[in-house]
Order: structure tokens, then sequence, then C-alpha cells
């Protein structure tokens, strides 16, 4: 389940963005994280079991001529595997097609995230192609290579 982020959903999300497993792909949580102003994403709290069990978010571009989404998840290393990131992923993807009007979702994810790769495809994300030294690796600090992803819903 989605919810839009909330307050009491804080010191959840910052606990399973601290775990090594997610914070090697996001980096160490800002002091103000989840709440810090970001105007331009919204974000929503995963639920599972009445859990805090992650997080998505979207950002839109509303340029009518090039009008899509860009997504991103986490979600508790403890959860993986067993369809909570794929379930999100598609609960969203529906949301911005269904009721927020976009045909086209994109999202980079490191060429190395296995976990991530396998999510978005059964999602039903493909693989545009590689963008490289788009995104710092936080174990490293170096810049690392990252696979463009899209799903598109055409009308019809």
């Amino acid at each position: 389940m989605l919810r839009p982020l909330e307050a009491a959903h804080v010191e959840g999300l910052r606990a399973i963005r601290q775990k090594p497993e997610v914070s090697d792909w996001w980096g160490e949580p800002e002091d103000d994280f989840p709440l810090d102003d970001e105007p331009t994403a919204a974000r929503y709290t995963i639920f599972v079991d009445e859990q805090v069990a992650g997080m998505v978010q979207f950002n839109e571009e509303n340029e009518p001529d090039y009008r899509n989404a860009e997504v991103d998840i986490f979600l508790d290393p403890d959860l993986h595997s067993r369809g909570h990131g794929t379930d999100s992923m598609l609960t969203l993807a529906a949301y911005l097609t269904a009721v927020r009007g976009h045909h086209r979702l994109v999202l980079g994810t490191s060429t190395d995230n296995a976990a991530a790769l396998r999510c978005y495809e059964k999602a039903g994300f493909r693989r545009v192609g590689i963008t490289r030294s788009s995104g710092r690796d936080f174990r490293t600090g170096e810049w690392g290579d990252e696979w463009f992803m899209e799903l598109v819903v055409l009308p019809g």
C-alpha cells in the first residue's frame, strides 16, 4: 500500500535508508530527509502489513510536448525478493498513467544494481541504454554508469 508521506513515517524511512543495502545506492540521508523541501518531488511511503517498508517518489515534466514522470524507489532489504518493490512500482505506474495522465515513465539505476533492475523489469520497464558516468557511486565516491529505463503506455 502506498500512502502520502507524513511526519509519522520519518523515523521508519530514515532507519531503512541508513541500512547499507539502501545507503549504497541512495547515500546517507540528509538531515531533513524525507521531509526536505523538494518542491518537484511527490513522495509516498510504502507499507507492508501496516509497517513502513520503503518509499517511492516521482518528479513530473509537464511541458506538453515532453510530458513524462521520473520515478524512484527504495525498499527495506528485509523485504527484498518478495514482490513488494514490483507491486509498489506497478501501483505508482498505474497512478501516474491513469490519474496523472502520463504515458511515459523513466528512471536511471546503476548498472550493477541487480535487485533494482529485476524489480523495474518485472514492473514493465525496459532498458533503453547506458548513460555514462551519470550517477555517484556512494560506496566509492566515483561516477558510475546507469541504465536509462522507460515504461511507455500509449492510449488505445
